[in-house]
């Protein structure tokens, strides 16, 4: 086995996570509440977004957002409804679309920036399309006013999934605040890590309530007593303990998480300033490669890791380029999911291309991605030079 000098992803804590889980222990608390209140409020705040939910992963995040539209009082989602996707992504930011019984549509990325080839997603759009879930791929924010240009007007709800693109900005704004609704991942690998956790944002209320009720079994426990899922609580708690009135879940995370992501958030900042300087030397050095695209920047990236995608008909092969960075001892990984139509799980999913998806079959057969980290990282890029 290829040893790993360079591994993907690298600890972002301190003595301050330790003191903040140690906080955990000494309250005899562990279950959610006021840590795990306190960090969804920060990260509101960081983000200038009314609402944040915090849920038990990046995954359960995307699969509460799609629920919650489905329990919308005005436009709610239906059976049969189209979203449309790009086609290179993580496998759940697809299968809750799936689990609800929604109409897949899978366009192209554009190979450069990774995110929706605009002009094809353009073209997909259909009186049947109800979504549009965009994917800031590895720190990379979409062209949401180009986005915004292409559906406005119509009766089509606009979701990000953020989670690789924390601290990400586009026009003057973090990515993850475009969409209705908006998911973001604190696994180990990700910007910030809370052990296992995810986030949701939104602006609106009642999806607000709808995703609190949601994510803690469908009760209406959480609920404020003046709420927009139902007509008002009782005042008696013994009334309200184990009163269902939605099909929920239980995505809860603990306390542990909460606190952490308190402590981590402080840091992000300077988490992003890092990975963004380095980003600056991976671009000196490869940016006008002969033989390797890099993954072009809209806005301001958070630069979640950096994507090598062998160029077609090059004399350079894949095999080539892994065998390289094994020696150097760098871990890499496929570039996400890859072309998600070409995976197994399909077979399970209603879905149809808009066309074909050459971006993301040369992703799909070419392409890799390796770690960036919260420190400098420079001198280990530079043996990228020998590439």
């Amino acid at each position: 086995m290829t040893k790993v000098s360079y591994p993907l992803a690298t600890s972002t804590w301190n003595s301050k996570e330790i003191e903040a889980i140690q906080r955990v222990i000494n309250s005899g608390h562990f279950t959610m509440g006021q840590e795990v209140s306190n960090f969804e409020k920060r990260f509101s705040d960081f983000h200038n977004r009314k609402f944040a939910v915090m849920v038990n992963s990046g995954s359960s995040a995307n699969l509460l957002m799609i629920a919650a539209l489905f329990f919308k009082k005005n436009l709610p989602l239906k059976k049969g409804d189209e979203v449309i996707v790009p086609a290179v992504s993580w496998a759940t930011t697809y299968t809750p679309l799936s689990q609800y019984g929604l109409k897949i549509k899978f366009v192209d990325v554009d190979i450069n920036t990774m995110n929706f080839n605009l002009d094809q997603l353009t073209d997909a759009i259909s009186k049947k399309t109800k979504l549009i879930f965009s994917v800031n791929l590895l720190g990379n924010p979409n062209d949401f006013n180009k986005i915004n240009s292409i559906i406005e007007g119509k009766d089509i709800y606009l979701l990000e999934d953020n989670c690789e693109s924390l601290g990400a900005e586009f026009d003057g704004k973090k990515a993850g605040t475009f969409g209705i609704l908006s998911s973001f991942s604190c696994f180990f690998s990700h910007h910030i890590s809370t052990m296992e956790g995810g986030l949701i944002l939104t602006d609106d209320q009642e999806l607000y309530h709808i995703l609190l009720c949601l994510r803690a079994h469908g009760w209406t426990r959480d609920l404020p007593e003046k709420n927009l899922v139902t007509n008002g609580k009782s005042a008696d708690f013994f009334e309200e303990s184990f009163r269902f009135v939605l099909p929920g879940y239980n995505l809860r995370p603990l306390e542990f998480s909460g606190a952490l992501g308190a402590e981590q958030l402080k840091k992000l900042p300077c988490f992003i300033k890092a990975r963004q300087k380095n980003a600056e030397v991976f671009k000196e050095i490869m940016e006008e490669h002969p033989r390797i695209i890099i993954q072009a920047e809209i806005g301001k990236s958070s630069w979640f890791g950096f994507s090598l995608i062998v160029r077609p008909n090059s004399d350079y092969s894949r095999d080539q380029l892994r065998q390289f960075l094994d020696k150097n001892g760098f871990e890499y990984r496929p570039i996400v999911a890859g072309n998600f139509t070409e995976q197994k799980v399909l077979e399970y999913m209603n879905f149809e291309c808009m066309g074909s998806l050459p971006n993301a079959d040369c992703i799909q057969r070419n392409g890799l991605f390796i770690g960036n980290h919260h420190r400098d990282f420079s001198s280990t890029l530079r043996l990228l030079n020998d590439l």
